[in-house]
């Protein structure tokens, strides 16, 4: 399984996926949890981004990020991406508590419409 985290500093989960750019990519299927850096290009922030066009984000199975809004949530399912928000901010913990179903829920948000 593949799964992104939304990071803007690289350290921590953070919040707005819609206008994130920078990301943790984690494949869960090898012997080590290891993340690699993501950072797009301001036009690939999925916030404005063509959904016809193919993204580097593509092939993900999972976000795992503090907030998202049903908008983004609904573009993100049409490409086979689960989105999930979680309250957790080291992104290897969440990580491991998504795989093992025990992820700290985000607190509720006005906007959001992620998975738990």
């Amino acid at each position: 399984m593949r799964v992104a985290i939304t990071s803007q500093n690289f350290c921590t989960v953070t919040s707005h996926a819609g206008r994130a750019r920078r990301f943790l990519l984690v494949d869960t299927g090898l012997q080590s949890v290891e993340a690699r850096r993501l950072d797009l290009d301001p036009e690939f922030a999925m916030h404005g981004f063509d959904d016809a066009a193919p993204h580097p984000l593509d092939g993900v199975d999972v976000l795992i990020t503090g907030s998202a809004g049903e908008g983004l949530t609904r573009r993100l399912a049409r490409r086979g991406i689960r989105v999930v928000c979680t309250a957790e901010t080291e992104p290897t913990r969440a990580v491991e508590d998504f795989l093992n179903g025990c992820l700290k829920p985000a607190p509720p948000h006005e906007h959001g419409d992620c998975a738990h």
